[in-house]
């Protein structure tokens, strides 16, 4: 069997780049993809065999042929972890047409264009796992995530669709609703009066994910619900 290899979208300081580590630190090889070069090229000098491919995922051309990249750098994946977003507060009034089609294209399309190029192996495997995370807007819709939530909605169904279509296949499709506040420096700032455990901590979203996608095929997870000890909910 050849070395294992991970996709992860969207590596930025938190929950991306905890899931690269978790999933290096297990040996697989991680291709880490986001917009920020200099960022990724850090990250993948403090990862044995991880590699870095700057790409923006609304661009869906540039998407499949980084895609094409990892299979030839890395071999062909059997996890993909979707966590790019795109996202921000609006009510239905404030929010533009064209934000909204972003977020889609981004948190949405993204995803199917990742599973579209990547299933096929897996299939032809026997085994894989696809895991997006998304959060607890993918449930409701708010007044003031109008140009968000369904966005994050919609994903979840994609997600759902492919899991049913995907699991007796062998590749698991999992969903992880994050409901809390992910510790990273900008909300650190934003929530500066909060105490540690008012955070969702990136290394403990890893863990549950790095578990999500190694369960028995028996006890098999769709959707799993993560949030601080202290959340109200």
């Amino acid at each position: 069997m050849g070395e294992r290899v991970c996709v992860v979208t969207g590596v930025g300081p938190g929950t991306g780049a905890a899931l690269a580590r978790r999933f290096a630190t297990d040996g697989y090889r991680v291709a880490l993809l986001a917009r920020d070069a200099a960022r990724l090229e850090r990250l993948a000098a403090e990862l044995p065999g991880a590699a870095a491919f700057p790409v923006d995922v609304a661009d869906l051309d540039a998407l499949r042929a980084t895609l094409a990249r990892v299979r030839t750098r890395l071999g062909e994946p059997s996890v993909l972890l979707h966590n790019a977003v795109a996202g921000g507060f609006g009510t239905f009034e404030s929010v533009t047409p064209a934000e909204l089609e972003h977020r889609f294209r981004v948190n949405v399309t993204s995803l199917l264009v990742l599973a579209q190029e990547l299933s096929p192996a897996m299939i032809d495997a026997g085994h894989g796992a696809i895991v997006v995370t998304g959060n607890t807007s993918a449930w409701r819709g708010k007044a003031a995530f109008a140009g968000f939530a369904p966005t994050k909605a919609a994903q979840r169904i994609l997600a759902e669709a492919l899991a049913r279509s995907l699991g007796p296949k062998g590749v698991h499709v999992a969903y992880v609703v994050i409901d809390g506040v992910i510790d990273v420096p900008w909300t650190r700032q934003a929530f500066a009066d909060r105490p540690d455990a008012f955070f969702v901590q990136p290394a403990g979203i890893a863990d549950a994910v790095h578990h999500l996608v190694h369960q028995e095929r028996s006890a098999w997870t769709f959707e799993l619900d993560l949030r601080p000890f202290g959340e109200n909910w």
